[in-house]
């Protein structure tokens, strides 16, 4: 059996479920392989709010300008890291694209990952595209809301319903490949199954 390293980063608006498909991503044997005892491949994000020491902080997405320069650094250490391990399984939760959108809709600031972009394909990274219709974003609020220490951050649905637009125009201007797949229907076992089977039809499964 060829070795399993594929190196998948879900982008999406809020209540698109990222991050329950990531960690479902990692148990997936299409993805990791049947396993005889539970471990995990690396799971990461540019969700982290590593920049301030409270909760729902700052980090690599909604960094101020004056940490502009760590956030780069940052995600320059990602890359390196990347490129030294070549043969291992990345799941990331957020990443550029979210910076990308996050910095020019809030600060009006443009980034440029172009040079990262080019890399990160050369290794075999793809994008997954978490998507859901619009209709479907107050089902999606009533589950997550059962759970969040954060609510407030999802009164207005229409923002997201808008978000999810400006994210599709960043995604398919880049350079990775890519996959959307529709949420909508709440059902993460069917989710990780479509993006195994797209990973396996079209090789993103083992290293180039």
């Amino acid at each position: 059996m060829a070795k399993l390293c594929p190196k998948i980063i879900l982008e999406g608006t809020r209540l698109t479920f990222k991050t329950e498909i990531a960690l479902a991503l990692n148990e997936h044997p299409g993805i990791v392989g049947p396993r005889k005892y539970r471990y995990h491949s690396p799971l990461i994000s540019a969700e982290w709010c590593a920049f301030t020491n409270f909760p729902w902080g700052r980090g690599l997405i909604n960094f101020e300008q004056r940490e502009e320069e760590r956030a780069m650094e940052t995600y320059r250490t990602w890359l390196h890291l990347f490129e030294l391990l070549p043969y291992y399984s990345w799941i990331i939760d957020r990443f550029h694209i979210s910076t990308k959108l996050y910095q020019k809709q809030v600060y009006g600031r443009e980034y440029d990952f172009s040079r990262m972009e080019k890399s990160l394909k050369k290794l075999g990274f793809r994008i997954v595209f978490c998507t859901r219709k619009a209709e479907s974003f107050q089902d999606a609020l009533h589950e997550r809301l059962k759970v969040t220490g954060n609510p407030d951050q999802y009164r207005d649905l229409d923002l997201f319903v808008g978000e999810q637009e400006k994210y599709r125009e960043l995604i398919n201007q880049s350079v990775l490949p890519k996959f959307e797949v529709d949420v909508s229907h709440n059902r993460i076992s069917q989710v990780t199954d479509e993006i195994a089977d797209w990973l396996e039809r079209t090789g993103g499964l083992w290293a180039k």
